[in-house]
């Protein structure tokens, strides 16, 4: 563990990097253990998560909350555009009810809630700073420069916002809201100059979607 903080502490673009690729690869193994271990996998990996932030939060010193309109503003806009654009469209992957905890769980159960909570936590405290952090303070200022460290947030350049927007998108089965949703992200913090404040759109947005996933029954947008 000494090793790891060390590198991290010495590479500032490891610190930024390797706690969401760790978090990715860990998304990719849910459900590859039976249906359940969607969420066993879920909770280890928020834990995960938790850890590598308070591993790293001195070492970015970005990766802080920050509130203004545009924040608040764009993180119920996108949750709106998110749900508004759940049609019949081509998506990257067939609709899925991996996480329909009625169907799993049952509502009645103490695990259906536990793993409520635990979806909800995650996404909304967990999620929001590790990937606004890579694309947001790393992906895009690296495409822009190799100084990318040193660089403001808020210089604009069509290729790191139509790069970060797609890649960040299509790590989503709904492209489309992905988009929208990365360029969303990405023109607060350009509005801004800071990461924090689509940190917090980004956890708005969960945490609405989130409530919505639950109360309407929607779990296909899980």
């Amino acid at each position: 563990m000494n090793s790891l903080h060390k590198k991290l502490q010495e590479s500032p673009l490891l610190s930024r990097v390797l706690p969401f690729l760790i978090f990715v690869i860990l998304t990719s193994t849910q459900g590859s253990f039976g249906p359940d271990s969607h969420f066993w996998i879920y909770l280890i990996k928020t834990l995960f998560g938790v850890w590598m932030i308070w591993t790293i939060w001195p070492l970015v010193v970005e990766m802080r909350w920050a509130f203004s309109i545009e924040a608040v503003g764009g993180g119920v806009l996108v949750f709106a555009l998110w749900i508004s654009l759940d049609f019949q469209y081509p998506k990257l992957t067939a609709p899925s009810d991996s996480w329909n905890l009625n169907k799993h769980l049952g509502t009645d159960s103490l695990l259906f809630w536990i793993f409520a909570t635990t979806r909800i936590i995650g996404s909304t405290l967990v999620v929001p700073l590790l990937e606004e952090v890579f694309y947001r303070s790393f992906l895009y200022r690296y495409i822009l420069t190799k100084n990318w460290l040193f660089t403001p947030y808020n210089i604009f350049d069509i290729r790191p916002f139509i790069a970060t927007s797609l890649i960040f998108g299509l790590t989503h089965s709904h492209w489309l809201a992905g988009i929208i949703c990365g360029m969303t992200y990405q023109i607060i913090v350009l509005r801004t100059n800071r990461i924090g404040d689509a940190i917090t759109a980004h956890a708005i947005t969960n945490c609405l979607l989130g409530f919505w996933v639950i109360t309407q029954q929607k779990w296909h947008l899980w």
